[in-house]
C-alpha cells in the first residue's frame, strides 16, 4: 500500500451521504448512534477517504461521550489541527494530515495517565480494519501496535502430553 495518502475525487465519490457531510463538510454525527463508539474489537482505524492510519485500538477508550475517542493518534503526523469556534465556543479542530478529512475534536479531559488528551472521532470519518486483516489490506508495518493481540490470534494450544511418574511415585504404589 502506498504511503501517500490524500483525497482523490473517486474517494470522495465513494463516501455515503453521512461519510461525506462528516469528512467535507465538517459535519458531526449523533452520540451514541454511530459504528464505532462501542467497538472493542483490536485493530486499527483509518481515514475513510485515503486509507491513512490514524488511531489504534489499543488507545481507544469509553469516555461516556458516545463517540469513538482515543488518547492520542498513531503517529503525531497523521493528524492535523486548527481552532474550531463554530457553535460559539473554541475547540481544536481534528483533520486528517493527508486527505485533509475532519475527523473530530481533541479536548484536554483524557485519562491523565495517557496524556490527557481525548481524540473524540466521528465514526463516518473512519474504517476500521480488524488486525485478523492487517496484513491483507497493507497495514502489517503497524502489526506490533497489537502485539498480546496477534500472539493470541496465531498461538495454538500446546499438545498435551502424558503425565510422568517421579521414581517415588512409581515406588510407593
Amino acid at each position: 500500500m502506498s504511503n501517500s495518502y490524500r483525497k482523490t475525487t473517486e474517494a470522495v465519490e465513494r463516501l455515503t451521504p453521512d461519510q461525506h457531510r462528516v469528512t467535507q463538510k465538517d459535519g458531526t454525527e449523533p452520540a451514541f448512534r454511530n459504528e464505532y463508539w462501542d467497538n472493542h474489537e483490536a485493530g486499527l482505524y483509518v481515514d475513510i477517504v485515503s486509507g491513512q492510519p490514524l488511531f489504534s485500538s489499543t488507545d481507544k477508550y469509553d469516555s461516556g461521550t458516545g463517540w469513538p475517542s482515543f488518547t492520542k493518534p498513531v503517529d503525531t503526523d497523521a493528524v492535523t489541527t486548527t481552532t474550531d469556534r463554530k457553535l460559539f465556543m473554541r475547540r481544536t479542530e481534528v483533520r486528517s494530515a493527508g486527505a485533509d478529512s475532519h475527523l473530530g475534536h481533541v479536548f484536554d479531559d483524557g485519562p491523565r495517565d495517557a496524556g490527557g488528551q481525548r481524540y473524540c472521532m466521528n465514526s463516518a470519518a473512519l474504517r476500521f480494519v480488524p488486525v485478523a486483516d492487517l496484513d491483507a489490506e497493507g497495514y502489517g508495518e503497524y502489526r506490533d501496535l497489537f502485539a498480546p493481540v496477534v500472539d493470541e490470534l496465531t498461538d495454538t494450544e500446546p499438545a498435551e502430553t502424558a503425565p510422568t511418574e517421579t521414581p517415588t511415585e512409581r515406588d510407593a504404589s
